[in-house]
């Protein structure tokens, strides 16, 4: 019979990896419908309701945010799509971080992708409505109510 002797340490790091592996498997997804009125003037800040849809379960979000740079306008924003990576409801609730710059005078559509502490990630699309010019730094909470 033939044997192999394996240092210990490439045993303990072929188990953590394997871990690893196996709890990103676990993680989940569910579907997310958010509705958010931002405005402002330099100082913007927004805030808005939703739903996470996870697991057949209903859950209702609450939104809320700032944002510092050039903001000037108000809009309203209706967004859906998915949340990944998560394996419980309360994946979802953490601060979204976001860069960027945009204008929308009228309706316009408009596409996400954001991620959270918890490495929840939201992908949403949607119609965005009224008069909002922008080049910030905004950070989007949300949380379960």
């Amino acid at each position: 019979m033939f044997s192999v002797r394996m240092p210990k340490w490439i045993l303990v790091l072929a188990v953590a990896l394997m871990a690893g592996l196996s709890s990103a498997a676990y993680a989940d997804s569910g579907t997310i419908r958010i509705s958010v009125l931002k405005g402002g003037w330099f100082i913007g800040a927004s805030g808005g309701s939703g739903t996470l849809t996870f697991h057949g379960r209903r859950y209702p979000l609450s939104i809320g945010g700032l944002s510092a740079g050039f903001v000037f306008g108000a809009s309203k924003t209706d967004l859906v799509g998915t949340v990944s990576n998560i394996r419980r409801p309360s994946d979802v609730a953490g601060v979204y971080g976001a860069a960027g710059a945009g204008a929308a005078v009228g309706p316009g559509v408009s596409a996400i992708v954001l991620t959270n502490e918890k490495g929840a990630v939201l992908t949403m699309q949607g119609r965005q409505a009224g008069l909002m010019v922008n080049a910030d730094l905004s950070g989007l909470a949300i949380s379960l109510r």
